[in-house]
């Protein structure tokens, strides 16, 4: 990988990294062609005592109770974007690719496909405004106390605290601001005069693009990635769980729970009782299902305004 710039470069235009100030979005390509999205909430958090280290949360059931893009949806929904006949459909796909919990390459192609149906025409300001609207009223009840707990314990001793998700980085962004942290890392939808073309920059943030995309900020950012920490429920994030010095299992499904006493990583499970019913799917199984009912949600909003 090539040497990335500095946070005081970061202003300057290079090759294979461009920055969109007025989105706070950095979007940098590896010379493997790798590409990731990372956003800082607004203000900066201060200066860490030790600045070579941060942790890493994923967001579906690791830091939330399900899938944030579903309940982006279902906040969508209930203003009436599209039926709840197309969530019902989205939540029944959701558990059917829960129970199979198989992702193959064919998966990959259609979530991407379906992705870029989700974002095209959407005005950026107005997804982050939905974002704000719909995480206030659906998400935040449903954040795990005992993650933001350990996100908090990171910032109470000046690390700085990421998401990794394969929603929007916009999307991700928003999330991490209401939470109070650092920022977020997340797929890279292409933008064009302030809205989505429905065209995607590099793949979605899945499996080993989060592996990818933590090892690019750590360029950027200055970070040893021994001395950092990362979090998921789900053996799909085991590269970027392997990249890290610490790795921690939240909620970890059976496959995750199985590695993690395998290499002896610490675990915590945030739920009680037997074990709960997860809404969430693996991340681009999620942003594949969701696509068709927001689509359908779209152009039914669009046939009324030229109605």
């Amino acid at each position: 990988m090539r040497q990335l710039p500095s946070r005081r470069d970061r202003s300057r235009r290079g090759e294979g990294e461009r920055v969109a100030r007025s989105r706070k979005v950095t979007v940098s390509t590896d010379v493997h062609g790798h590409t990731a999205g990372w956003a800082e909430t607004d203000p900066a958090p201060p200066a860490a005592p030790d600045p070579r280290a941060a942790a890493f949360f994923d967001v579906d059931n690791t830091m939330m109770q399900g899938a944030s893009i579903y309940w982006f949806a279902r906040g969508l929904a209930a203003r009436k974007y599209f039926t709840t006949t197309d969530l019902a459909r989205f939540a029944w796909q959701q558990l059917r690719f829960r129970v199979l919990a198989r992702e193959h390459a064919g998966d990959m192609s259609q979530a991407k496909e379906a992705a870029l149906a989700f974002v095209e025409g959407w005005r950026v300001e107005d997804v982050e405004r939905l974002t704000e609207e719909i995480f206030d009223e659906l998400m935040a009840p449903r954040i795990w106390a005992g993650s933001r707990r350990l996100a908090q314990r990171h910032l109470d001793v000046g690390e700085r605290v990421w998401l990794v998700s394969a929603a929007p980085v916009e999307i991700g962004r928003v999330i991490a601001a209401r939470l109070g942290l650092t920022g977020a890392i997340g797929t890279v939808a292409e933008i064009a005069d302030g809205a989505y073309t429905g065209r995607l920059v590099g793949d979605l943030m899945h499996g080993p693009a989060k592996a990818e995309a933590v090892t690019q900020l750590a360029v950027v950012e200055g970070l040893e990635l021994s001395r950092c920490t990362a979090y998921s429920d789900s053996a799909n994030d085991l590269p970027m769980l392997s990249a890290v010095g610490r790795a921690v299992a939240v909620n970890p499904d059976t496959t995750l729970l199985r590695q993690a006493r395998r290499h002896g990583w610490e675990v915590r499970d945030f739920r009680t009782g037997r074990r709960a019913v997860k809404i969430a799917v693996p991340s681009t199984a999620a942003a594949g299902l969701v696509a068709g009912a927001v689509t359908a949600g779209v152009v039914l909003q669009r046939r009324r305004r030229n109605g």
